[in-house]
């Protein structure tokens, strides 16, 4: 007995089945949005060209809820969180290889919408989806939509970033407000009864990562995604064994995120960034770097935040007051499912 034709306008079981509706959702949906010279549905592996150069690889995975919200989605956000690993490491990105796992029941309208999102988000960000998987599992069994992707990039040859490099006077530098997109996808969930025209900062870092890179004492960059500013500065200290200390004054929120923080008990400096870069540099080339930053529409609001301090020092803030605030190191997830 033949299966019933599944519903046009919702993911049934039998589009992930490796049969006809399959066939028919990745080439009238994925390929339609997504096509390129180099992605070929038929083959198990693609063949990428490759420079000379360091070849870099991530590996990122999203269940973020709701799946759109205000400022991008679960698409746009995949491509942006693979691009911006990629581009804090130095690296040009180039391919994406991308993984779905579809719920059954998620209205096709709106994962046409998301696929067209990440597409959009791919052209602009200068990479192109070379291969993929898509898997459906049960109502029920699933958020919607989660989204595994690879990216590869290349880095010149002879540049090196990392904490080993950070040394104990160098300032640091954040390219814009944190926490937008934590509070942005935690209003869109609307469980509190808030609401706000504050937009994630979800975007492709690789203008600002690109703009750091001339400079000698650039030591090392990072998105401060799950975790925050906060959680990046634990990272560093407990790497190198050197101390970071913030200035309160210094650290650009914007009043909307400060807002719901108060009301809500939330701390922005632990709150997911999509579109931001933490950088360390020489402190004689922060003002270099304040200066390419803010020549760019995302870096405009870049700020000197604080500086790494000597071996045995703590994760601190001087506060607005003046006094000395120890910042703990992150335990509990203060906003699950946030990337």
């Amino acid at each position: 007995m033949k299966p019933d034709k599944p519903a046009d306008t919702r993911i049934s079981l039998a589009h992930g089945n490796g049969g006809r509706f399959m066939r028919e959702l990745i080439e009238q949906l994925f390929v339609r949005q997504l096509s390129g010279p180099l992605l070929d549905v038929r083959t198990d592996a693609a063949a990428v060209p490759l420079d000379a150069g360091e070849l870099m690889v991530t590996t990122d995975g999203f269940t973020v809820q709701p799946l759109e919200f205000p400022g991008g989605d679960i698409g746009s956000l995949a491509v942006h969180g693979t691009v911006n690993d990629l581009a804090v490491s130095g690296a040009l990105p180039l391919y994406l290889s991308l993984g779905t796992i579809i719920e059954e029941g998620l209205e096709i309208a709106q994962l046409e919408r998301i696929v067209a999102s990440l597409a959009r988000a791919a052209a602009a960000s200068g990479v192109q989806v070379v291969t993929g998987d898509t898997k459906v599992v049960r109502r029920g069994e699933g958020g919607g939509l989660y989204i595994a992707m690879t990216g590869i990039g290349l880095r010149p040859p002879g540049l090196s970033l990392g904490m080993p490099h950070i040394r104990d006077g160098d300032t640091v530098l954040v390219s814009g407000p944190v926490g937008d997109h934590g509070i942005a996808v935690m209003l869109a969930r609307e469980e509190f009864g808030l609401r706000s025209d504050l937009h994630s900062d979800a975007a492709s870092v690789l203008p600002l990562t690109q703009a750091l890179l001339p400079l000698p004492g650039l030591r090392f960059m990072r998105d401060p995604t799950r975790g925050g500013l906060a959680t990046v500065a634990h990272e560093i200290s407990r790497a190198t064994g050197l101390g970071v200390r913030l200035h309160e004054q210094q650290i650009p929120v914007r009043d909307a995120v400060r807002s719901v923080c108060e009301m809500l008990g939330y701390d922005p400096l632990y709150l997911a960034c999509e579109g931001r870069v933490v950088a360390v540099l020489a402190e004689a080339d922060a003002e270099a770097a304040l200066a390419a930053w803010r020549k760019l529409p995302q870096g405009k609001e870049a700020m000197a935040i604080g500086r790494i301090t000597g071996p045995g020092s703590a994760v601190s803030m001087q506060t607005a007051l003046g006094g000395e605030r120890y910042l703990e190191e992150l335990e509990d997830d203060p906003l699950p499912r946030i990337c």
